[in-house]
């Protein structure tokens, strides 16, 4: 089984944070910073706060809709990103 990361971007600029997932995280970052991801071209450029390595896109993919509801976020900020 593969591992796929769940990841954190923030913009410097901007107050924004952006979770998503993949099996590789150099590939994505280069994405977004581009420009090829439509919901974070406006928030360039973007920094990887954290990233949690799971195996599986499965799992993967849980973790990402969770962080993405009330209290994942939450938890994100509190506990991960420190706001």
């Amino acid at each position: 089984m593969d591992w796929w990361y769940v990841y954190f971007l923030r913009s410097p600029v901007k107050r924004f944070t952006y979770v998503g997932s993949t099996d590789d995280l150099e590939r994505r970052m280069v994405q977004h910073n581009s420009g090829y991801v439509q919901s974070t071209k406006a928030y360039r450029p973007l920094d990887m706060s954290a990233y949690v390595a799971v195996r599986g896109e499965k799992k993967a993919r849980e973790l990402e809709r969770y962080f993405k509801t009330g209290s994942g976020k939450a938890i994100l900020n509190k506990r991960i990103l420190g706001d």
